[in-house]
Protein backbone atom coordinates (compact mmCIF):
# COMPACT_ATOMS: atom_id res chain seq x y z
CA UNK A 1 0.00 0.00 0.00
CA UNK A 2 1.39 3.40 -1.01
CA UNK A 3 2.27 5.76 1.85
CA UNK A 4 0.86 9.26 1.50
CA UNK A 5 3.01 12.36 1.86
CA UNK A 6 1.29 13.53 5.10
CA UNK A 7 1.81 10.08 6.62
CA UNK A 8 5.51 10.09 5.71
CA UNK A 9 5.98 13.56 7.17
CA UNK A 10 4.18 12.63 10.39
CA UNK A 11 6.23 9.45 10.74
CA UNK A 12 9.48 11.34 10.14
CA UNK A 13 8.59 14.01 12.67
CA UNK A 14 7.67 11.46 15.34
CA UNK A 15 10.81 9.44 14.70
CA UNK A 16 13.07 12.49 14.88
CA UNK A 17 11.42 13.78 18.04
CA UNK A 18 11.68 10.37 19.73
CA UNK A 19 15.32 10.00 18.70
CA UNK A 20 16.06 13.45 20.00
CA UNK A 21 14.50 12.80 23.39
CA UNK A 22 16.42 9.54 23.75
CA UNK A 23 19.71 11.01 22.55
CA UNK A 24 19.38 14.00 24.82
CA UNK A 25 18.99 12.08 28.06
CA UNK A 26 22.75 12.07 28.59
CA UNK A 27 23.92 15.04 26.55
CA UNK A 28 23.00 18.21 28.42
CA UNK A 29 22.20 19.53 31.87
CA UNK A 30 20.67 22.72 30.48
CA UNK A 31 17.01 22.79 31.62
CA UNK A 32 16.12 25.06 28.71
CA UNK A 33 17.73 22.70 26.20
CA UNK A 34 18.11 19.19 27.71
CA UNK A 35 18.96 17.56 24.35
CA UNK A 36 21.40 20.21 23.17
CA UNK A 37 23.90 17.74 21.70
CA UNK A 38 21.31 16.23 19.39
CA UNK A 39 19.84 19.64 18.59
CA UNK A 40 23.16 21.15 17.57
CA UNK A 41 23.76 18.22 15.23
CA UNK A 42 20.33 18.70 13.63
CA UNK A 43 20.89 22.45 13.48
CA UNK A 44 24.15 21.88 11.60
CA UNK A 45 22.32 19.53 9.21
CA UNK A 46 19.64 22.16 8.55
CA UNK A 47 22.26 24.86 8.04
CA UNK A 48 24.11 22.68 5.54
CA UNK A 49 20.92 21.88 3.66
CA UNK A 50 19.96 25.54 3.62
CA UNK A 51 23.37 26.72 2.40
CA UNK A 52 23.75 24.02 -0.26
CA UNK A 53 20.24 23.88 -1.70
CA UNK A 54 17.44 25.91 -0.17
CA UNK A 55 19.00 29.37 0.02
CA UNK A 56 20.46 29.26 -3.54
CA UNK A 57 17.11 28.14 -4.93
CA UNK A 58 15.30 30.86 -2.98
CA UNK A 59 17.80 33.47 -4.17
CA UNK A 60 17.27 32.39 -7.77
CA UNK A 61 13.50 32.47 -7.27
CA UNK A 62 13.76 36.01 -5.92
CA UNK A 63 15.97 37.10 -8.82
CA UNK A 64 13.75 35.63 -11.53
CA UNK A 65 10.28 36.58 -10.33
CA UNK A 66 9.31 40.25 -9.95
CA UNK A 67 8.15 41.46 -6.55
CA UNK A 68 4.40 41.73 -7.45
CA UNK A 69 4.38 38.08 -8.53
CA UNK A 70 6.11 36.92 -5.35
CA UNK A 71 3.66 38.98 -3.29
CA UNK A 72 0.75 37.28 -5.06
CA UNK A 73 2.23 33.86 -4.31
CA UNK A 74 2.72 34.81 -0.65
CA UNK A 75 -0.86 36.05 -0.41
CA UNK A 76 -2.21 32.89 -2.05
CA UNK A 77 -0.62 30.58 0.52
CA UNK A 78 -1.36 32.99 3.37
CA UNK A 79 -5.04 32.80 2.44
CA UNK A 80 -4.95 29.00 2.79
CA UNK A 81 -3.25 29.35 6.18
CA UNK A 82 -6.09 31.57 7.40
CA UNK A 83 -8.40 28.55 7.38
CA UNK A 84 -6.34 26.71 10.02
CA UNK A 85 -5.64 29.93 11.89
CA UNK A 86 -9.39 30.40 12.22
CA UNK A 87 -9.83 26.83 13.47
CA UNK A 88 -7.15 27.31 16.11
CA UNK A 89 -8.59 30.63 17.26
CA UNK A 90 -11.94 28.88 17.64
CA UNK A 91 -10.33 26.05 19.65
CA UNK A 92 -8.73 28.67 21.89
CA UNK A 93 -12.10 30.26 22.56
CA UNK A 94 -11.35 33.41 20.58
CA UNK A 95 -14.57 33.60 18.61
CA UNK A 96 -14.22 37.12 17.24
CA UNK A 97 -10.72 36.40 15.93
CA UNK A 98 -11.92 33.14 14.36
CA UNK A 99 -14.80 34.96 12.67
CA UNK A 100 -12.33 37.54 11.36
CA UNK A 101 -10.03 34.81 10.01
CA UNK A 102 -12.85 33.10 8.14
CA UNK A 103 -13.98 36.49 6.89
CA UNK A 104 -10.49 37.02 5.50
CA UNK A 105 -10.73 33.72 3.62
CA UNK A 106 -14.14 34.59 2.20
CA UNK A 107 -13.06 38.05 1.02
CA UNK A 108 -9.63 37.13 -0.30
CA UNK A 109 -10.85 33.96 -2.03
CA UNK A 110 -13.47 35.89 -3.96
CA UNK A 111 -12.68 39.57 -4.38
CA UNK A 112 -8.99 38.83 -3.91
CA UNK A 113 -8.98 36.25 -6.74
CA UNK A 114 -8.18 33.06 -4.77
CA UNK A 115 -6.08 35.02 -2.33
CA UNK A 116 -3.65 36.57 -4.81
CA UNK A 117 -4.64 39.98 -3.42
CA UNK A 118 -4.97 40.65 0.31
CA UNK A 119 -8.14 42.72 0.17
CA UNK A 120 -9.13 41.69 3.70
CA UNK A 121 -6.21 43.51 5.33
CA UNK A 122 -7.11 46.67 3.45
CA UNK A 123 -10.67 46.20 4.77
CA UNK A 124 -9.36 46.16 8.35
CA UNK A 125 -9.40 42.40 9.03
CA UNK A 126 -6.14 41.70 10.87
CA UNK A 127 -3.89 38.79 9.91
CA UNK A 128 -3.39 36.47 12.90
CA UNK A 129 -0.79 33.81 13.64
CA UNK A 130 -2.06 30.63 15.30
CA UNK A 131 -1.27 26.92 15.06
CA UNK A 132 -1.94 23.75 17.03
CA UNK A 133 1.19 24.16 19.12
CA UNK A 134 -0.10 27.53 20.32
CA UNK A 135 -3.51 26.02 20.95
CA UNK A 136 -1.97 23.35 23.19
CA UNK A 137 -0.06 26.11 24.98
CA UNK A 138 -3.27 28.04 25.59
CA UNK A 139 -4.77 24.86 27.01
CA UNK A 140 -1.96 24.71 29.55
CA UNK A 141 0.38 22.18 27.95
CA UNK A 142 4.01 22.99 28.78
CA UNK A 143 6.84 23.39 26.28
CA UNK A 144 8.63 20.16 27.03
CA UNK A 145 12.13 19.76 25.61
CA UNK A 146 13.41 22.11 22.93
CA UNK A 147 14.08 20.09 19.76
CA UNK A 148 15.43 20.91 16.31
CA UNK A 149 13.63 18.85 13.67
CA UNK A 150 15.36 18.26 10.32
CA UNK A 151 13.92 20.52 7.62
CA UNK A 152 11.21 21.90 9.93
CA UNK A 153 13.73 23.49 12.29
CA UNK A 154 13.24 24.69 15.88
CA UNK A 155 10.35 23.30 17.88
CA UNK A 156 9.47 22.22 21.40
CA UNK A 157 8.04 18.83 22.32
CA UNK A 158 4.59 20.43 22.46
CA UNK A 159 5.09 22.21 19.14
CA UNK A 160 6.35 19.01 17.52
CA UNK A 161 3.05 17.31 18.33
CA UNK A 162 1.29 20.44 17.11
CA UNK A 163 3.31 20.29 13.90
CA UNK A 164 1.99 16.80 13.20
CA UNK A 165 -1.56 18.12 13.44
CA UNK A 166 -0.66 21.20 11.38
CA UNK A 167 0.61 18.95 8.58
CA UNK A 168 -2.33 16.55 8.86
CA UNK A 169 -4.84 19.41 8.65
CA UNK A 170 -3.00 21.40 5.96
CA UNK A 171 -5.32 21.60 2.93
CA UNK A 172 -2.35 21.31 0.55
CA UNK A 173 -1.34 17.90 1.87
CA UNK A 174 -4.78 16.59 0.88
CA UNK A 175 -4.41 17.66 -2.74
CA UNK A 176 -3.78 14.67 -5.00
CA UNK A 177 -0.21 14.10 -6.18
CA UNK A 178 -1.43 14.25 -9.75
CA UNK A 179 -3.04 17.62 -9.09
CA UNK A 180 0.24 19.39 -8.40
CA UNK A 181 0.44 18.89 -4.62
CA UNK A 182 4.21 18.43 -4.51
CA UNK A 183 4.77 21.43 -6.76
CA UNK A 184 2.62 23.58 -4.49
CA UNK A 185 4.44 22.41 -1.37
CA UNK A 186 7.85 23.12 -2.87
CA UNK A 187 6.71 26.48 -4.21
CA UNK A 188 5.41 27.48 -0.78
CA UNK A 189 8.66 26.46 0.90
CA UNK A 190 10.84 28.29 -1.60
CA UNK A 191 8.65 31.39 -1.50
CA UNK A 192 8.70 31.46 2.31
CA UNK A 193 12.48 31.10 2.35
CA UNK A 194 12.84 33.88 -0.22
CA UNK A 195 10.77 36.17 2.01
CA UNK A 196 13.28 35.53 4.81
CA UNK A 197 16.43 36.26 2.82
CA UNK A 198 16.69 39.90 4.05
CA UNK A 199 16.89 38.64 7.64
CA UNK A 200 19.92 36.41 7.00
CA UNK A 201 22.44 39.21 7.38
CA UNK A 202 20.80 40.39 10.61
CA UNK A 203 21.16 36.95 12.15
CA UNK A 204 24.75 36.53 10.98
CA UNK A 205 25.79 39.92 12.34
CA UNK A 206 23.92 39.71 15.65
CA UNK A 207 24.71 36.19 16.78
CA UNK A 208 27.97 35.14 18.39
CA UNK A 209 26.51 31.64 18.75
CA UNK A 210 23.90 31.29 16.02
CA UNK A 211 22.39 28.15 17.51
CA UNK A 212 21.75 29.77 20.91
CA UNK A 213 20.50 32.95 19.27
CA UNK A 214 17.96 31.04 17.18
CA UNK A 215 16.89 28.87 20.12
CA UNK A 216 16.37 31.78 22.53
CA UNK A 217 14.57 33.84 19.91
CA UNK A 218 12.27 30.96 19.01
CA UNK A 219 11.32 30.22 22.61
CA UNK A 220 10.78 33.91 23.32
CA UNK A 221 8.60 34.37 20.26
CA UNK A 222 6.50 31.27 20.92
CA UNK A 223 5.88 32.35 24.50
CA UNK A 224 4.80 35.76 23.24
CA UNK A 225 2.48 34.27 20.60
CA UNK A 226 0.79 31.88 23.03
CA UNK A 227 -0.05 34.76 25.36
CA UNK A 228 -0.95 37.15 22.51
CA UNK A 229 1.82 39.56 23.46
CA UNK A 230 0.97 39.59 27.20
CA UNK A 231 3.14 36.78 28.54
CA UNK A 232 3.46 36.61 32.34
CA UNK A 233 6.91 37.16 33.80
CA UNK A 234 9.02 34.03 33.96
CA UNK A 235 10.21 32.99 37.45
CA UNK A 236 13.88 33.59 36.65
CA UNK A 237 13.12 37.15 35.54
CA UNK A 238 12.93 38.33 39.16
CA UNK A 239 16.45 37.11 39.87
CA UNK A 240 17.72 38.79 36.71
CA UNK A 241 16.32 42.13 37.85
CA UNK A 242 18.64 42.07 40.87
CA UNK A 243 21.74 41.97 38.68
CA UNK A 244 20.63 44.35 35.93
CA UNK A 245 21.17 47.58 37.93
CA UNK A 246 24.72 46.46 38.73
CA UNK A 247 25.49 45.79 35.09
CA UNK A 248 23.87 49.06 34.08
CA UNK A 249 26.03 51.01 36.49
CA UNK A 250 29.10 49.31 35.09
CA UNK A 251 28.02 50.31 31.60
CA UNK A 252 27.38 46.77 30.45
CA UNK A 253 25.02 46.40 27.51
CA UNK A 254 21.97 44.24 28.07
CA UNK A 255 21.87 41.45 25.45
CA UNK A 256 18.77 41.53 23.30
CA UNK A 257 17.39 38.68 21.23
CA UNK A 258 15.12 39.53 18.34
CA UNK A 259 12.29 37.08 17.86
CA UNK A 260 11.63 38.34 14.36
CA UNK A 261 14.73 36.82 12.79
CA UNK A 262 14.63 33.27 14.13
CA UNK A 263 13.30 31.46 11.09
CA UNK A 264 16.07 31.91 8.47
CA UNK A 265 18.32 29.35 10.20
CA UNK A 266 15.88 26.60 9.32
CA UNK A 267 15.29 25.66 5.71
CA UNK A 268 12.09 25.31 3.75
CA UNK A 269 9.14 24.43 5.95
CA UNK A 270 10.15 26.09 9.20
CA UNK A 271 9.39 29.35 7.51
CA UNK A 272 5.74 28.39 7.78
CA UNK A 273 5.90 29.50 11.37
CA UNK A 274 6.50 33.06 10.22
CA UNK A 275 3.41 34.16 8.24
CA UNK A 276 4.17 37.02 5.90
CA UNK A 277 2.32 40.28 6.12
CA UNK A 278 2.72 41.16 2.47
CA UNK A 279 -0.23 42.51 0.58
Amino acid sequence: MKTTLPARIKSLTLAIAAAGFLAGCATSGNPKDPIEGFNRAMFAFNEGLDSAIVRPVASGYEAVLPSPVRTGVTNFFSNIEDLLIGVNNLLQGKGSEAFSDLGRVAINSTIGLLGLFDIASDAGLEKHDEDFGQTFGRWGVGNGAYVVVPVFGPRTARDTVGLILDVAADPLTHVGAGDGRDVLLVLRGVNDRANLLPADRVVEEAALDKYSYIRDGYLQRRRNLIHDGNAPREPEADAEQVERPVRAEAGAAEPRVSAEVTAPASPVLVARTEPAAAK
